[in-house]
């Protein structure tokens, strides 16, 4: 039956994917907004929804191990196997942004944000409102820098169509529903069976939950690259990154501190931080290839490593 529910909740988020990136389009065109801005703000706070549902329930049940797992493993699998594969299969990606002067930072702050405030073991409630300050001053960057050239960017067949918000909104949320309800029956599934063979949380968390609420992105970005957007595909693991770490952990640790085992955790923790400079070491190179897709496989093939040893 698992199995079953598996290939449903993946058309699921295939189908629902679909209806994102279109949608997606048309908000770009009638805002004259880039594909990254909008990747990265309402595809990529759209795609953690999963996360922050999966870490907020687990905070809520004193699971603090699973809550953070979470946001670590799907920051891990963001970069690594998602961006990985994304440049593994994109004919050409020349993004117009310059994503290594203006998004970087963005890439690095969450993370050394996350560094110093587990050195006591906690992220406590302040720790989580400093989070939501870094999402609101996340948003105000991006929309401050929003309007860019859209040429080459947009489906030529939208731009004959009429802008209509409400079968917008109509099918952005039936995208939405369908992707993370999706997400949310592949995490279920997958959580069963490892408990069933008496796996830890912090595993469940690092592993099977991650990869399932991860699974959106990754859906979504190659979608993206299906079409032609390249930009929404990166925008959306950047700002899907920053909400994971701003949006989740924050509104987790608000509903209650997050406590870590620093000494278990330390090998991820630094994977995590390893696929984060790889990311800042590929923006700044340019390395939107199969050279780029090298780096991030070669940091998941041993993040994996250690799992099965």
């Amino acid at each position: 039956m698992d199995f079953i529910i598996f290939i449903a909740a993946m058309a699921a988020l295939i189908y629902g994917a679909d209806f994102i990136i279109k949608e997606s389009e048309r908000i770009a065109l009638h805002f004259n907004i880039s594909h990254f801005v909008i990747g990265a703000t309402l595809v990529a706070f759209g795609t953690s929804l999963p996360e922050m549902a999966a870490s907020m329930m687990a905070s809520a049940a004193g699971k603090s191990d699973m809550a953070v797992a979470n946001v670590v493993g799907s920051v891990i699998f963001n970069i690594t196997m998602v961006l990985g594969i994304v440049f593994l299969i994109a004919k050409k990606m020349n993004p117009t942004r310059n994503l290594f002067a203006k998004d970087s930072a963005w890439v690095v702050i969450p993370v050394v944000l996350f560094f110093i405030m587990i050195q006591d073991g906690i992220i406590s409630r302040i720790d989580g409102l400093i989070y939501l300050l870094v999402m609101i001053s996340y948003l105000i960057f991006l929309f401050s820098d929003s309007k860019e050239d859209l040429a080459g960017e947009i489906d030529e067949s939208l731009t004959l169509e009429k802008f209509n918000w409400a079968k917008t909104i109509l099918l952005l949320s039936i995208g939405f529903a369908f992707t993370i309800g999706g997400a949310n029956f592949v995490i279920d599934s997958g959580s069963n069976i490892a408990r069933d063979f008496g796996i830890s949380e912090w595993i469940i968390g690092i592993f099977l939950i991650s990869l399932g609420t991860s699974l959106p992105e990754l859906v979504v970005s190659l979608v993206a690259v299906k079409k032609g957007n390249t930009e929404m595909s990166i925008g959306n693991i950047i700002g899907s990154n920053v909400a994971n770490f701003s949006m989740v952990l924050g509104a987790s640790s608000l509903v209650n501190p997050l406590t870590i085992d620093l000494v278990s955790t330390k090998f991820d923790m630094l994977v995590m931080l390893a696929a984060s400079v790889t990311l800042v070491f590929i923006l700044a190179n340019k390395l939107y290839n199969k050279a780029g897709a090298i780096f991030l496989f070669t940091i998941l093939a041993l993040f994996l490593q250690n799992a099965v040893v």
